[in-house]
Order: C-alpha cells, then structure tokens, then sequence
C-alpha cells in the first residue's frame, strides 16, 4: 500500500507523529495541572486547619470545613530539634499500611520548639489521581487510533487528484489526448493542471508537424525526382547534340539543387532539436538583438531597404539557449526582406510588457492570409523561392524557449506584417540604463 518514496507515506508517518506527540504533550501538561491542584488544596486545607488551631480557633470556625473534610485527620504537638526559619512550613507525603498521607509541619510555639503535625489521609485522592490517569491514556489511545484512520483519510484525499491525473494522462497516447478540466481540480492542483495541458498542447503540436513534414518531405522530394527522371527518359528517346545534352544536365543539377536545399531544411530541424537540449545560459536579449540586426543592415542597405532598430528596456538578462533565440530572429528578419520591395523600411524593435520582453520584425511587403497555419511545414506565400520550413524551425525554437510566436498583418494603414515573439522567464531582469 505505501512504500518508502511514497508522499503520502511520508505524509502519514509525519501527520500520525506530530498528532501523538501533541496528545501526549496535551495530556501530560493536563495530569500535571490537575494534580498540582489537588495537592494545593489539599496543602490549602491543612494550612487552614493548622492556622486555626494555632490561633486556638476552633476547626470548624471556617463555614467551609465539614466534619466530612477532618475525616482521617490526625493532629498531634511534636518538638523537633531542627528549627525552621519564621513562618516556614514543611509538606511531604508518606506511606503507612498501604495508605498514602500527606503530613504539614507548622510553627506552632516557637519558644520551646513545638510544631503541629497535622497528617491527612489521601489515599482516596490518590485512587482517583490513578482513575484519572487511566482514563487520560485510555482517551490517548482512542485519540491516537483516531488521528490514525483520520491521516489515512486525509492522505487518500489529498492523493486523488494526483491519482486522477495519472490515470488520465496514462490513457493518452498520440491519438487520443484530450486537455484535463482545470476547473475540476483541486485549487493547489490547478498549476499543474494548466502545466500539463500546456505540454499536452506542445506535444498535439508537435504530432501534427511531424506527420505534415514527414508528408511533405516525400512530397518535396518526389516532386524533383520525377522530374529528373522524366528529363533523362526525354534525353535517352533520341539522339542529340552535345549542347542539347550540357542544358539536361543543368536543369537536372537545378533540381538536385533544390532537393539538397530540403535535405539542408529538414537536417536544421535536427540540430534544433539537438539545440533544444543545450544548457540554457545567462544572456543580455538586448545585447543579441542589437548584433543580429547589424548583421542584416548591411545585407539590407545592399538591398537598397532599410532597416531600423529600437530597443528598449536598454538590457534585459534571460536564461536561455541562445542558439535558438537566434534562429528565430534571424527567420523573421529573413523573411521581413525578403517580401519588402526595394526602398522600403523594415523595423526591428522590443519592448517590455507585463508578460515579458516583446520583440517585433514590422516589415512594408505584400502581408498574409491570416486564415492559413503558416507555421505548419512546407507552407509558402507568396511568388518568393522558399521551401517553407523557416517557419517552422521558428515555431519549434519558440515553443522550446516557453516563448510566443505569432504573425499578423499591420493595421496602420500600411501593406506588411508583423512577426512577434513574446518571451517570458522567471530568472530574468532589466538592467540599469547608463548614460
């Protein structure tokens, strides 16, 4: 039923010892207490009794003793040859014939030493002390055996949530996983459960990539091969001449050009993934923005476009792996020229938000159509050479990082698009601007 890695386990060997060290705190505090109060007013009384006879009262001047309170009292005159300070007395208790007194020295004269000894018998009081006792561990043990089945309860609860998610996710696979109803949960349990539906999605995402670039990839392929061959079987029906020959030879190298440009694609997706696992370290985004659009300013002043940067915070520190970061701007700022016609503007730019850092590539080109998952393989638009996997890539990286990656359309009157990555990390901070 438990075992030694198991929280709740551990949970119900440390809920059952703390219980039973408070019930036996409790109960120990409380038996003391009681009987420090009987013994007090039992000292009380004999110091009543010894006060009254030593002011040669009566014993029963006070309306508060009975005959039933002087019952088994003894009072006798002793001379002692130890004196005692002024006033003090001496209590003890002792056993005679399988009865328990409890004997107060008093001063009575202190001229020729004389004390009263006044001895009580409290054996009754001692039976019940006893009872009292008994009946304190017997509701111990019935306590602790409660606190027991109670902490058993108390765990199988608190374990059924985490059973609930374990068998759900157990049942998933590749084609059946649906997202857990975090409104059904527990409220501690609702991190988790948003956690899991997040990685649930990242990994539906995932399986449909993968299965459209496996399709597209022998769709890719299969395209250039049929028409190298139809090309070779066209050369082969008749003879011609050696010029006739050298321009087959070309456009049959053009098309393993292109097919080597999807093998170089789909290889780049396993470095990223390769990439993925990298140790994420410490870096200035700002830093890594900046560096990456010097780069393609040159490739866009030879262009004849420009390109603008504005950065703000002035840094901002992040923990992660800056290959893919990269991989992502550089897909973004690729594209950005790419569909920008010729003395046009492309901006580069970030900003903080609530959520994070937001990096923007804003370019003048032709825009999208909103309606189609540009992210998916081999999805092009546009008349521009491409394979449609930059995109892609770009998503993969984002979804790595715990980034957001979107595309939309400019809504400032102006024709282009807008790529976006929304970067969040919990071990991030914005650095002091110097001026």
């Amino acid at each position: 039923m438990f075992s030694i890695k198991s929280i709740r386990s551990r949970f119900l060997i440390q809920l059952i010892f703390a219980s039973a060290s408070l019930i036996f705190i409790f109960s120990s505090v409380l038996y003391i207490y009681i009987e420090k109060s009987i013994y007090d007013e039992k000292k009380d009384e004999l110091i009543l009794y010894a006060k009254n006879i030593a002011n040669n009262k009566s014993i029963f001047s006070n309306e508060t003793l009975t005959s039933d309170a002087v019952f088994n009292l003894s009072v006798e005159v002793i001379n002692l040859k130890k004196t005692y300070p002024y006033g003090e007395i001496d209590l003890y208790e002792g056993t005679k014939d399988k009865r328990i007194f409890l004997t107060l020295i008093y001063p009575f004269k202190l001229d020729d030493i004389s004390y009263l000894k006044i001895t009580k018998d409290i054996t009754s009081t001692k039976t019940l002390l006893r009872k009292i006792l008994r009946y304190i561990v017997v509701i111990n043990i019935a306590s602790f055996i409660l606190v027991i089945l109670y902490a058993i309860g108390l765990s199988k609860m608190l374990v059924v949530p985490v059973q609930t998610l374990s068998a759900r996710l157990s049942n998933m696979n590749e084609h059946f996983m649906k997202p857990i109803k975090v409104e059904e949960l527990p409220q501690e349990f609702e991190p988790l459960g948003r956690t899991i539906n997040h990685l649930i999605s990242r990994i539906q995402n995932f399986v449909k990539y993968q299965k459209e670039l496996f399709i597209g990839t022998a769709h890719e392929l299969k395209t250039p091969l049929a028409v190298i061959k139809l090309k070779n079987q066209v050369t082969l029906i008749k003879k011609r001449t050696p010029e006739e020959y050298i321009e087959a030879l070309k456009i049959t190298n053009k098309t393993i050009d292109e097919m080597n440009i999807v093998v170089s694609n789909i290889l780049n997706i396993g470095r990223q993934e390769g990439a993925q696992l990298d140790k994420p370290v410490e870096v200035d985004i700002i830093a890594v923005l900046k560096q990456k659009a010097d780069d393609f300013k040159l490739l866009a002043e030879n262009e004849s476009k420009t390109l603008h940067m504005y950065f703000e915070p002035s840094g901002f520190m992040a923990t992660l792996q800056v290959s893919l970061l990269n991989q992502i701007v550089q897909n973004f700022l690729q594209n950005a020229l790419k569909f920008t016609p010729k003395s046009k503007n492309v901006t580069i730019r970030s900003s903080q938000d609530d959520f994070g850092l937001l990096i923007e590539v804003i370019d003048e080109g032709c825009g999208i159509d909103e309606s189609v998952d540009l992210f998916a393989p081999f999805k092009r638009q546009g008349n521009k050479s491409g394979v449609g996997l930059g995109l892609f890539l770009a998503k993969s990286a984002a979804d790595a990082l715990g980034a957001k990656i979107k595309l939309q359309n400019r809504k400032d009157g102006i024709d282009g698009t807008i790529a976006s990555l929304q970067l969040n990390s919990k071990l991030s901070c914005i650095l002091p601007r110097y001026k």
